[in-house]
């Protein structure tokens, strides 16, 4: 029967013991100088060597020539202690595990006074001493603290901490760790070649994982493989079948699906995982260690073959994987993998828990925690370094380039940034008048078509916004400013719709249809802020083939143009970080590109904290009184003329006139009216001390009805 690799190549000595050296040096120094302690403690994990050592030091206190850190391995005492050999009468090796009671203790106390029979030093090796009772500590307790000179102990544990107190005080303690993998793996090269069998490298970084640290787990996992292989000797599939480990080729895909954001592929990969019959919960922790590997390849490039350690093809593809992928998705894809660990233990189904992680890492938008958030920057800039690049998985909603309008009354409008350009009608005239008989209902809706085709004009501008052709105008009739606050019309970063300084006069078709679609610059050849946030858009445009161009577009979302002096830009923004961010020399740098693609010229751009001024355009608007709103009473409106027989009306109505309220009592009180508490606090926006209108009587003409709600409620204006 042939020798296990953990008992065939045994040390013998110290110095063929592997990774301890912190250990076996002051051993040496202590044999080398006679400083001899009477009992000794070796702790630490399983299989690093303590009861081998504890076997060589039995055999250095006891060689010929010793105590020696070297024995000679002639005298009988060496061939006996040796790892082959068949024992010394002076060295007894007890199991605690099966003989730590007071009864055991009390045996080994009758026997420590005996001396020793052909040696110099009796040696008690007390293995896995964590399992000595307190009863049995105790009975040795007077022996281990005051014992013949004759006599040394040597206690090995995994757990020192269950060694009684007073036992561990009067030891040497020598902690014992786990080996490395690079000295793991010289260990396993040599007892390769002793053996003479081939074994592929990939297979190397398989084993060493697989044994933890311990070098006997390690040499019993490779004893296995070897008793396996076959003429060829140990392959990559052979180990990886055997030891259950996930193949490598099911982690790249893995990562190069999270990568690239490919979910088809990245649930694929799962499902190639479940027909293979892989252990979902070993395939996370593979694909954890796999991302640990990437970390520590993007922190520090040059850790490659020392803090990670990998075959060079693997080691290659990892190096590509880490710099398509952030740091900062790397430690999020790390912590979401190893919550899911935690979540997986007990869990019925593990497939499922592993294609939920799968989901939260395609989605960092489900979350707005600072690594989310740092995942999604990073993902908006390997966007922008490779805008040709499809994404086909991992649905993110697109960013607004536009803030959204603001729904503000008519009385409110007057005090906005300024008035809405005002377009062309593009209704054509209508060939024939209506019939008569409906010209009640013609009435009202064409008072309400008037609002929605001069909002519409007016967000399609003197073009149309589909082909590109100029929109055909009314015969000469300018259409109605839009009533709602500018909804329908694009907004510019000057904080709402350009605007002239004064209504202009509604121009021929013709001159509409040669008007240029890009705004001209100014009279001395320098544009001004009016023309920046007219292309705007063409802006945004420019700045995304720059690197960081997403961000930087997202951030000037809520930028503003303050003022233009002949090439030098000046933006302002509401948020002091952001404008602090814009005015970077970096950034900046890039919008004056941006602004030179499309302009020409050299610009000079930066951003301030606070609100941009105000145009000369809004300041004289802001300036006008508003004129004010009141309502009259029902016996005053039924005294105007109806509609039909009125004359043409004035392109624009004069305000209303407010009611002076009387100073003194009237002769004959009149009778209160009803008055509803809803409908003043909405409409009386005046604080007239005007009572709201009663319900209309039935004899109203519809006509002038429907004008006047359309009026008061929308704002409109009718046309000419």
């Amino acid at each position: 029967m042939a020798l296990a690799l953990y008992r065939k190549y045994r040390p013998a000595t110290f110095a063929e013991v592997v990774g301890q050296e912190h250990v076996t040096d002051p051993l040496r120094t202590a044999l080398s100088a006679g400083r001899i302690n009477h009992a000794y403690l070796f702790s630490g994990p399983r299989g690093c060597g303590k009861t081998s050592s504890a076997r060589i030091m039995a055999r250095s206190l006891n060689c010929v020539e010793g105590p020696t850190p070297d024995p000679c391995g002639k005298c009988n005492s060496c061939k006996a202690l040796a790892p082959e050999g068949s024992g010394s009468v002076d060295v007894t090796e007890l199991d605690a595990a099966s003989h730590g009671g007071v009864d055991d203790a009390r045996e080994l106390r009758d026997k420590a006074f005996y001396a020793p029979a052909e040696s110099r030093y009796r040696v008690f090796i007390i293995d896995e001493a964590h399992m000595v009772t307190t009863q049995g500590f105790n009975a040795l307790l007077k022996i281990v603290e005051e014992p013949p000179e004759h006599v040394i102990f040597i206690f090995a544990t995994t757990e020192p901490d269950k060694v009684l107190t007073t036992i561990r005080s009067r030891t040497h303690h020598y902690p014992f760790r786990l080996i490395p993998p690079s000295s793991m793996r010289a260990l396993l090269e040599r007892n390769i070649a002793a053996e003479g069998v081939e074994v592929e490298p990939s297979v190397y970084p398989l084993v060493i994982r697989a044994g933890g640290g311990s070098a006997r787990d390690t040499q019993s996992v490779l004893d296995q493989l070897l008793a396996g292989a076959g003429p060829e000797g140990v392959s990559y599939s052979r180990a990886v079948a055997l030891l259950g480990v996930t193949d490598v080729a099911l982690i790249d895909d893995m990562v190069d699906a999270l990568a690239t954001e490919d979910a088809a592929t990245v649930f694929g990969t799962v499902e190639k995982l479940a027909e293979a019959g892989h252990d979902p919960r070993r395939f996370a922790t593979d694909l954890l260690d796999r991302l640990r590997d990437l970390v520590l390849l993007r922190a520090v490039p040059d850790s490659a073959g020392g803090l990670v350690s990998a075959p060079e093809e693997e080691l290659t593809r990892m190096v590509a994987q880490a710099e398509r992928i952030g740091l900062g998705t790397l430690s999020r894809y790390a912590d979401i993998v190893h919550n899911g660990l935690l979540e997986m233990r007990g869990a019925t189904s593990p497939r499922l828990v592993l294609e939920l992680l799968a989901a939260r890492m395609l989605l960092p938008s489900v979350t707005d925690a600072e690594k989310a958030l740092l995942a999604r920057i990073e993902r908006l800039e390997r966007r922008a370094t490779a805008p040709a690049a499809p994404v086909e998985g991992g649905v993110e909603p697109p960013m607004r380039a536009t803030a959204e309008g603001k729904f503000s009354r008519p009385s409110q409008r007057a005090a906005s940034a300024g008035p809405a350009p005002v377009a062309e009608a593009a209704e054509p005239a209508p060939s024939a008048a209506p019939p008569a008989a409906s010209a009640g209902s013609a009435a009202a809706s064409a008072g309400a078509g008037a609002v929605t085709s001069a909002a519409a004009a007016s967000a399609a501008g003197p073009q149309s916004a589909e082909s590109g052709t100029p929109a055909p105008a009314a015969s000469g009739t300018p259409a109605a400013p839009p009533s709602d606050g500018g909804w329908s019309t694009p907004r510019t970063p000057g904080g709402g719709t350009p605007a002239p300084a004064a209504p202009a006069p509604a121009a021929p078709a013709s001159a509409v249809a040669a008007a240029p679609a890009a705004p001209a610059p100014a009279a001395d050849g320098a544009m001004d802020a009016a023309a920046i946030r007219n292309i705007w858009p063409q802006l945004m445009t420019a700045l995304r083939k720059f690197t960081g161009g997403r961000s930087l577009e997202a951030m000037l979302t809520q930028a503003t143009v303050a003022s233009v002096e002949g090439h030098a830009l000046t933006l302002t923004h509401k948020s002091e970080p952001l404008s602090r961010r814009l005015s970077d020399q970096d950034n900046a740098r890039k919008i004056a590109g941006a602004l030179s693609d499309v302009l020409g010229g050299d610009w000079q751009v930066r951003c301030i904290h606070g609100n941009a001024p105000a145009t000369p355009a809004a300041r004289a608007q802001q300036a006008a009184p508003a004129p004010e709103r009141s309502f009259t009473r029902q016996s005053a409106a039924t005294a105007a003329p109806p509609a039909a027989a009125a004359p043409a009306r004035p392109a624009t109505p004069p305000p209303p006139v407010r009611p002076k309220v009387a100073t003194s009592e009237p002769d004959i009180p009149l009778p209160p009216e009803p008055v509803d508490e809803d409908d003043e606090d909405l409409y009386n926006e005046d604080a007239s001390p005007a009572p709201p209108p009663p319900p209309p009587p039935p004899d109203q003409d519809p006509d002038e009805l429907a004008r006047k709600l359309i009026s008061d409620h929308l704002g409109a204006r009718p046309l000419d």
